[in-house]
């Protein structure tokens, strides 16, 4: 197997799983609690996911993609109501799609090309490396943000034993 289709294929698994937790995460929240902040200073649930479909697009979409930078990077953080839980789910999963789309079709010259992104230079990896670990990142509060509002554990690993020894394949 090429570096690349390994590297694409890793990236794109984690993902999906970010996208899979979010979903199961959103599924014990109800409408209510989309927009609600912890205090002034914290970001909704509905901020936190346009925020994570601005910066996936900007990142991966539009930058390794090579199209237009269109992100409102302010309006993510700003909006306080409008799209309910299934939008904004919808919206994430159609993101999250086509970034997944552009990671698979990239060329081995767009991963390794470097290019400027929000003030920084990396290359088409690199932006794919920010996309992922930020999306990782952002899960976490949201599991944490629910955990607190629902008070109940996630299950993102039930039936699955996560104490099995590494193997050394």
């Amino acid at each position: 197997m090429s570096w690349s289709l390994d590297f694409k294929e890793n990236t794109i698994y984690r993902m999906n799983e970010s996208t899979r937790m979010i979903q199961i995460a959103f599924a014990k929240i109800d409408e209510n609690q989309i927009w609600k902040r912890p205090n002034s200073s914290s970001n909704s649930l509905g901020n936190l996911v346009l925020h994570l479909c601005g910066n996936m697009t900007q990142y991966v979409i539009a930058s390794l993609g090579e199209q237009e930078d269109k992100r409102k990077r302010d309006l993510e953080f700003d909006t306080k109501e409008g799209l309910s839980k299934v939008e904004l789910l919808v919206q994430l999963k159609d993101t999250v799609s086509l970034v997944n789309n552009t990671i698979t079709s990239a060329t081995e010259e767009q991963l390794l090309k470097k290019r400027n992104v929000q003030g920084f230079n990396f290359s088409g990896m690199g932006c794919v490396i920010h996309a992922v670990e930020h999306y990782s990142y952002h899960t976490g509060q949201i599991a944490f943000w629910v955990k607190q509002l629902v008070n109940e554990p996630l299950g993102f690993y039930d039936g699955m034993d996560l104490n099995t020894e590494n193997d050394d394949n």
